[in-house]
């Protein structure tokens, strides 16, 4: 029996489903007699060709990787392909509980994690491979004038306050427009002019909207599905603030157009008088929050209404948003699908209408990933563009702060607010000026170049492909761009290194904590990976940034004939929560590496990313098209995202879960 679980590469829902007497098989690999007899007993032709290495389990040997100037990345490059080799079941429930035994027991968990490294590659593409490249461990960029079109100067030492007026004026003139309950045709949700406007004109007051958001909060928490929006929201302090923002639209002296305006903060990041969970029970307890984060504290400065900490998935560890702690957050598009992850609350709250944007942070595409799955806005900067002070420490150098909005408007009033100087202690390497869209241009940048790697683009569902396809395409006819077909080499390579970089981080950053830590308080889904993320060694870690330097040397080269890198933003959309998961999380590895195909040279490589709304699977989820840009070219991003936007908002579509928090009544 302990032979077929290691022979089997771990699929152990197929030994308990095939096995009736699996119960003994558990007492028998928890039985330290059984384990030192083990190499002593193993007899069979299979098992003696396993461990004598004929069939690989000490035989694994590693990739050689040629130099980087002998790459073709042209479209008809022999560069090869390699899609993911995820090599693991879908577990929730007890099976969860019974691999997370098999990972902790001592001398078992150290030959499952073994083989699971090997299985999935691990070994071959970064553990054991050769790479010439020198590590790199921070992925921080020179800035180079990248003579932008049609963008304004803005002083970096220029108030949040400041900064949101003057991109204020970058916006187009919008015709006022009601949500229409009964046309989906013409849905569109409120953003922040619409309730700078409101509040003006004394249509309706911050005070009366807060009423209405803790009522539709409240109500989403008791419905037959609770869609678990938030972990920590405070009616008081949200009427508080409220109050005072009323006050002061009452003497005609608004601080901005975010005076007033809802936002939330994903509970990653420190925020008064909210404790900071990372979505456990536990964290909190050992790093109390203190005070705001930076970037909580330039919203707070503009007159922005935080509304609370949104759920997420615990310790960002995951890609569902499935929290056997708080809940698990519901997509507002159809509720018995998952929001994704980790920053699932944030992006639910946009798309249900609770807030015109929330903050997020993305260390695997935890932004962009569910942003595109509840149909809104998800956009990255460029590392270190955003200070990263007061958020949790749980991986410095893939993770950053992302915004999550309605529209790109509102997406850049946002990252106006929050950008600007860093902090004394963070690396000072920000350009001297910041550089904010003028999407009130009557004339759009021309000349754009989208790079397109058509293996790495196709490899999603049929419905995703064919959507994509199509909004490329008319993207491209509609403002007479271009599309050069590239090859992108050793992307699943990367993917890996990420991986373990993340992984390494994050168990680092907690080490002291989890020593001390009774296993009981996390999830059965975050004890497996953060048991996968500590087998991870310093060999591997040094290897994975040989491999990021690389990367980045190959991006370089993708960006001297390109401007842009256009893909999906997942390869599969939302899918279905079962209820076995709802109290010990899953593992869906599968499903996980398809929402994350796409997002890791965003992180990994500190790329700036943003990812647009362009349409709909047959159940009526949304499809997200993602534009990675080079570094520092965020106003270039923004000017594609909007118009991509422009050529897709009129089919956008209501989710079934929608609150008109500025309906009067």
């Amino acid at each position: 029996m302990t032979v077929f679980i290691l022979y089997n590469q771990c699929y152990l829902h197929k030994l308990i489903i095939k096995y009736i007497y699996w119960l003994n098989t558990v007492v028998f690999l928890f039985n330290p007699l059984p384990c030192c007899i083990l190499a002593l007993t193993i007899t069979t032709h299979h098992s003696r060709k396993f461990f004598s290495g004929k069939m690989g389990l000490f035989k694994a040997a590693g990739v050689v990787y040629k130099p980087v100037e002998e790459i073709d990345l042209g479209p008809d490059s022999n560069e090869f392909y390699l899609k993911a080799n995820v090599k693991a079941p879908r577990m929730a429930g007890f099976l969860v509980k019974i691999f997370a035994w098999f990972l902790e027991s001592r001398i078992i968990g150290t030959l499952l994690l073994y083989i699971l490294k090997r299985n999935n590659l691990i070994h071959k593409l970064v553990s054991n491979a050769t790479l010439e490249e020198a590590p790199m461990f921070v992925p921080l960029h020179p800035f180079v004038d990248l003579n932008e079109q049609e963008v304004e100067q803005i002083g970096s030492d220029a108030s949040p306050a400041e900064r949101v007026q003057r991109a204020m004026n970058c916006l187009p003139l919008t015709l006022e427009k009601s949500v229409d309950d009964s046309n989906s045709s013409s849905f569109r949700r409120w953003t922040i002019a619409d309730y700078s406007r409101a509040y003006s004109s004394g249509e309706i007051t911050p005070r009366k909207v807060a009423e209405q958001f803790i009522n539709a909060v409240h109500e989403s928490s008791r419905a037959a599905l609770p869609m678990s929006f938030f972990i920590n929201y405070d009616a008081e302090d949200i009427l508080k603030q409220a109050t005072e923002s009323t006050l002061r639209y009452e003497r005609g002296d608004p601080i901005s157009a975010l005076d007033g305006v809802p936002i939330a903060i994903k509970d990653e990041i420190d925020c008064s008088p909210y404790p900071t969970t990372g979505g456990t029970k536990w964290l909190h307890k050992v790093r109390p929050c203190t005070g705001d984060a930076c970037c909580v504290m330039r919203l707070r400065s503009c007159g922005a209404i935080i509304v609370g900490k949104t759920n997420m998935h615990e310790l960002g560890a995951g890609t569902s948003g499935i929290n056997p702690h708080y809940g698990t957050t519901r997509n507002p598009y159809h509720p018995n699908k998952i929001a994704g992850g980790s920053s699932s609350g944030s992006a639910a709250v946009v798309s249900a209408g609770l807030c015109p944007a929330a903050l997020g942070v993305d260390g695997g595409g935890s932004v962009r990933m569910p942003a595109s799955l509840c149909g809104v806005i998800g956009f990255k900067p460029t590392f270190g563009r955003i200070p990263h002070t007061g958020v949790l420490p749980l991986n410095w150098t893939v993770g950053m702060v992302g915004i999550l909005a309605g529209t790109l408007e509102d997406a850049l009033i946002v990252y106006a607010a929050i950008s600007g100087q860093l902090p004394s202690h963070e690396p000072t390497i920000l350009p001297p000026k910041l550089l904010f869209p003028l999407l009130n241009s009557t004339n759009p940048i021309s000349e754009i170049k989208f790079a397109r790697y058509g293996e790495w683009f196709n490899d999603c569902s049929d419905e995703i492909r064919i959507c994509c396809s199509n909004a490329l395409h008319l993207l491209c006819e509609h403002y007479k761009w271009k599309t050069v077909e590239v090859t992108i080499p050793e992307i699943e390579s990367m993917r890996l290194a990420h991986y373990l970089t993340i992984g390494s981080e994050c168990t680092t950053s907690l080490s002291s904590a989890l020593e001390k830590l009774d296993f009981a308080e996390l999830g059965w889904d975050a004890r497996v990976a953060l048991r996968v993320y500590g087998a991870f060694n310093s060999k591997e870690y040094i290897k994975a940034q040989k491999m990021r330097n690389r990367q980045m040397q190959i991006h370089k080269n993708i960006f001297a004939k390109a401007d842009v890198i256009v893909a999906p933003t997942t390869g599969v959309t939302a899918y279905s929560i079962f209820d076995d998961a709802l109290k010990t999380g899953e593992l869906d590895y599968i499903n996980g590496a398809a929402l994350v195909r796409y997002q890791i040279s965003g992180n990994f490589l500190g790329l700036p990313a943003v990812t647009v709304p362009v349409g709909y699977d047959k159940e009526g989820l949304p499809i997200g098209l993602q534009f990675i840009g080079k570094p520092w070219s965020e106003p270039t991003l923004m000017h594609i995202a909007f118009a991509m936007q422009a050529l897709c908002i009129s089919h956008y579509r209501k989710p079934k879960v929608f609150c008109n928090l500025l309906h009067k009544n």
